[in-house]
């Protein structure tokens, strides 16, 4: 999966860059057929951009994408509607081929964000170790992955044996899968991710410790509203992710 395809600041971009369509519609529903439940819009299946049925596993998350259409007013707005995104990118790029996609949450693992410590100041050394030291005693106890820690941005080689336990802690199905890649790319973990997914972790909990970095320089450096603003777009993304795996 292109982890372009889930870049809420360049999808606001192109949305600002395009005429957005009018909203054609009158009301957003939910209908189930074989075995799936779909996307209606005035009782007719939407369609993914590349023209696959919008069709999920389950009427809950079938439910939210609908919440997403009807939330829009007299244009639709693709920056406001993640959860659709997230959808459309996993029925068009992960179900037909999952395995991409876990191949490439085990590489974050290889260089996970957890892994990589400051050695200063002594302040922030010990937020990593509050935040991040759980996960991976976590993932060392009840996944049997044991992570090497590094100082700095110096590479450190994980033991195959920590990537593979990662690897048979990843879901078969290419719903959770995919959501799962887009919170790896989003906080560059793929522990977190795992957390998340094996409900160790909250989106919450998952959100703050991916940006226990951005919070220490802010508090030295002050607030800077663009950049507060793109933080925003990711967190929204990452929470429609979050939905997607708890809709399950």
């Amino acid at each position: 999966m292109d982890p372009a395809a889930y870049d809420p600041t360049a999808a606001a971009r192109l949305s600002m860059k395009t005429q957005l369509p009018k909203r054609f519609y009158a009301e957003a529903g939910v209908g189930e057929a074989d075995g799936a439940f779909r996307l209606l819009l005035d009782g007719r299946s939407a369609k993914t951009p590349s023209r696959h049925p919008l069709a999920v596993p389950t009427r809950r998350l079938a439910e939210a994408v609908a919440a997403e259409w009807a939330a829009q007013r007299q244009v639709i707005d693709p920056a406001t509607m993640p959860l659709t995104r997230i959808v459309n990118a996993i029925i068009e790029g992960v179900v037909p081929d999952p395995a991409p996609v876990a191949d490439d949450i085990v590489r974050y693992s290889a260089s996970d964000l957890l892994c990589y410590r400051a050695a200063t100041p002594a302040s922030l050394v010990a937020r990593h170790a509050a935040a991040w030291d759980p996960v991976l005693a976590w993932a060392r106890d009840a996944l049997g992955a044991r992570f090497i820690l590094s100082e700095g941005i110096v590479h450190v080689t994980q033991p195959e044996r920590a990537l593979a336990a990662l690897r048979a802690a990843l879901p078969d199905d290419a719903w959770r899968l995919g959501a799962m890649h887009v919170v790896t790319t989003l906080t560059g973990s793929a522990l977190l991710a795992v957390a998340l997914q094996m409900g160790r972790l909250t989106p919450a909990e998952v959100w703050s410790a991916a940006h226990v970095d951005e919070d220490f320089q802010t508090e030295l450096w002050g607030h800077d509203e663009d950049a507060a603003e793109r933080r925003r777009a990711r967190e929204r993304e990452m929470m429609a992710a979050a939905t997607v795996l708890a809709s399950l």
